[in-house]
């Protein structure tokens, strides 16, 4: 059972009353094994990069802030929460963040139309630095490379067992079926050839580039 608070009544300041989330509710897609649909690899995801994203990968903090002009800053919304990124910073090519959006806003639609809490979910990895990358490789990341996708603003992570509700309700959803409910939008997109997708079971998180 999962407690949530909500605002109720009109006295001043606002008192604020525990909703008590007993109504466990489901999105009735099917299961797919993610590992098999989501196998879009390293090579093939850094090929579209090089060749779409920035010209070359920024050395640190400074050199990504000159290439501003080549890139759009993604912020926190009413379908995405950007994580606290400590080893990225917030700014996509323009086509990657339209897909990012693209994906929030299908997924709130498959939400609503099924009469589902609204959730947002975590974005938790954009535009890494070279500087990042080796700060990366040296806390033991295993997936961090010099050739890293994320260096070219065309990448981003979304985390799948991390989700915050946003409606107030007694009903709340499990995270493995939101998990459900984000895979069914990236396998949309991935097919409408959209996007490569990566299934990173360690890091719990689907790794995401544009493909155009």
């Amino acid at each position: 059972m999962f407690v949530a608070l909500c605002s109720c009544g009109t006295s001043t300041p606002k008192e604020e009353q525990a909703v008590v989330e007993d109504s466990l509710v489901w999105y009735p897609g099917r299961t797919f094994d993610y590992r098999i649909k989501f196998n879009d690899l390293q090579a093939k995801q850094h090929a579209v990069a090089s060749q779409i994203g920035l010209q070359r990968p920024p050395q640190d903090r400074a050199d990504a802030a000159r290439m501003r002009s080549q890139l759009v800053e993604i912020k926190t919304n009413e379908n995405y929460i950007v994580d606290s990124l400590t080893h990225s910073v917030p700014y996509l090519i323009p086509s990657a963040k339209k897909e990012l959006d693209a994906i929030g806003a299908e997924w709130a639609d498959i939400l609503s139309r099924n009469g589902l809490p609204h959730y947002r979910f975590y974005v938790t990895s954009v535009l890494r630095t070279q500087e990042d990358v080796k700060y990366l490789q040296r806390s033991g990341n295993i997936n961090s490379t010099t050739q890293s996708c994320h260096c070219y603003g065309t990448t981003f992570d979304l985390a799948y067992m991390r989700y915050d509700k946003v409606t107030h309700t007694h009903m709340y959803m499990h995270e493995d079926n939101l998990k459900l409910v984000l895979g069914q939008v990236l396998l949309n997109h991935q097919r409408a050839g959209k996007i490569y997708v990566k299934y990173e079971w360690k890091q719990s998180c689907f790794h995401i580039t544009v493909r155009n």
